[in-house]
Formats: structure tokens, sequence, C-alpha cells
């Protein structure tokens, strides 16, 4: 997606915290799953009724989140094959965005590797590393005698997949989220895969509700921003990102103008004082990774046009976390909440 190698690793690489701890689904199936997460369950464990139940109407079935995995399980992968998990005791996660999908399932003290794009929750980043998602090594990771392994299309390379299959252990890759309606879909998936399905239908509801909220708010926002994203890793690497970048999904559904994506750009294009005054932004995005390679707000705004812009004179920066604001994960409505708020100060009140 970048046209930099740098670039591309980092948005390769999104609790809703309601349903994230393992805690939860014990407490609520009488089970000893991962508790990790300390935020307390949300009232209801189960499906709300239909809205419009009459007295003589059949009660929607309710949701109960397994005590435990239920196997063996079959789930379809990205190409439509279907695979048969039996034993989820060692996971290996090779996504980022996938791990804090696991941990949000309550299988997080299962997982025996990760990649070093997972950097949430603070527990994932102390699992072993297998290294990058897109550069993996297949002896690193079969030595930690994986009995499944989950990840998305971007892992590889494909050679290392194959080397891995080789070797009869489970391999499960899901299509990547490009919309926030495939939210849900992750997490079922991965749900689907490591036995838990009604955990991960209700830790998709959750996510498709905190989704929900996010976007009726930014509706009644006054303000309609103009927003560049832009992906920095100091002087080296200084894009402006546009469509499918992921964080055009958010920006639109935040009520605001992707400015990057207006401009025609798709992917990235080089940063430049007369791409920056083209797309006149009123509000610079940036990672916090990023954003701290070059300085801080008082570095960005030395760069070479910024300071034309109606965002560089109004100095109105908003930064998040790489995983948070891209993972499109179980704290997507959380993340698209933040940017809201961020983007419409008239919300804030």
């Amino acid at each position: 997606m970048f046209p930099a190698r740098s670039a591309r690793r980092a948005l390769a690489i999104g609790l809703a915290a309601c349903l994230a701890a393992g805690a939860f689904f014990a407490a609520a199936c009488g089970g000893d799953d991962d508790d990790d997460a300390a935020t307390p369950p949300p009232a209801a464990t189960t499906a709300a009724p239909a809205a419009t139940a009459s007295p003589t109407a059949t009660p929607a079935p309710t949701v109960a989140a397994e005590a435990r995995p239920v196997l063996p399980a079959k789930v379809t992968d990205k190409d439509g094959k279907e695979i048969t998990v039996s034993d989820v005791s060692r996971i290996v996660v090779l996504n980022g965005d996938l791990t804090e999908v696991v941990y949000a399932l309550g299988l997080g003290e299962n997982v025996v590797g990760v990649d070093t794009s997972a950097t949430y929750p603070p527990e994932a980043a102390q699992k072993p590393k297998i290294g990058y998602q897109r550069s993996l090594n297949a002896e690193g990771i079969l030595s930690l005698q994986p009995t499944v392994i989950i990840g998305s299309e971007l892992a590889g390379p494909p050679a290392v997949i194959e080397q891995i299959k080789s070797a009869g252990v489970p391999v499960v890759l899901f299509k990547t989220v490009a919309s926030l309606d495939d939210v849900s879909r992750k997490i079922t998936d991965v749900a689907t895969a490591l036995g838990v399905p009604n955990r991960g239908k209700l830790l998709a509801e959750q996510t498709r509700k905190e989704i929900g909220e996010a976007v009726a708010l930014a509706k009644k926002a006054t303000s309609k921003p103009r927003v560049v994203f832009l992906y920095l890793r100091g002087s080296t690497t200084q894009v402006i990102m546009g469509k499918g970048s992921g964080a055009d999904v958010l920006i639109t559904a935040a009520g605001a103008i992707d400015a990057g994506a207006e401009a025609g750009v798709t992917g990235s294009k080089p940063l430049t004082p007369e791409a920056l005054v083209a797309a006149q932004p009123d509000v610079i995005l940036v990672l916090t990774a990023g954003l701290q390679s070059v300085g801080g707000v008082d570095g960005l705004l030395q760069i070479p046009g910024m300071a034309q812009t109606p965002a560089g004179q109004q100095k109105r920066v908003v930064d998040f976390d790489d995983q948070y604001l891209l993972g499109l994960g179980p704290r997507a409505g959380k993340a698209l909440m933040d940017l809201v708020k961020a983007l419409h100060p008239e919300l804030k009140g």
C-alpha cells in the first residue's frame, strides 16, 4: 500500500472494553479462561430480545459465551477452503490486529508467538516474536510447536506459509478488513476458527454497537473538516495517504473529508509543499510514532508547506497510536468515537 517499505509495514499493523476480558467470559460461563484485562463485564451477556415482541411472540434466543473452546472447529479461509482446527492450546498469530482479536476473545494465555506488529494488549508484546508479518520465518514459527496458526492474507512471504502448511500445522488465513462493516466478520472469523463462535458473536455485536454510536454522533456535527492523513518516519519517509489507507474509512465515517482521497490519491504519494497547499487541510492526522519521529507538533509544523495550510496555521494536529487507529478490530468503535470528537470540537460538550 505504501511505496516505501517501512510505510507498508506500519500500515499493515484494530478493546471492546466490555467484552475484551477473558475474565468476563470465564465469569459468565463458569470457565477459567484468560483474565488479562481488568475492565468489568457489561451488565448483560445475552442477546437482546426482539424489539417488537408481543405477548404471544417467541422470545429471541439468547447467546451464551463458551466456557472453553468447542473443538474440533471448522472454518472457511480466504480461499474458500474449509479447515479443521482440533487444538488451540498453542496459538501463533501472524498479524498484530488479529492478535488483539484473540486476546479480546479471552484466549490470550494460549498465544505462544506473535509478530512484531502486535502491540496491544500490552501482554501480547511480551510473547515470543516470530518476525514481521510480511517477512516471517518458518523455522522460528514451527519451533514454538503451534497447534494452530491464525493470520490474514497480508502474512508472508507465500513460500513460508506453504512451508508451515507442509509441516502439518493448521494455518488459517483470512481476508483483510477494508471497511467498518468488515470488522464484525474479522472477529467472528477468528472466533469460529478457535472454537468460540458465541464469544465472537457477543464481541462483534458490542463492537457494532460502539461503531454505530460513533457514526450517530458524527452525524450531529455542524463542521466538516478537511483531513489529511500523513504517514511519517523521520525525514526519510513522508507521504500523503489517500484511498485504501485504512484511515480513509474512519475519516469519512467520522463526518470529515479525506483530502488525500479527494485529491485522487490511492495508497500514497510523496509529501510535497505543493500537495499540502493544494489539499488545504483543516486537520493533520498522523500516527503517534510518526509524529514523534519528526519531533512532535513543532517538528511537524516545520515541514515545508505546512505553515501555508489552515491546519498548520491553527496547529490542528491529531495523532493516534498505530494499531488503535488502523487495527479495525474490537476497539474500532472506540477509535472512531475518539476521532469524531477530535475532528468536531463542537461535539465535546
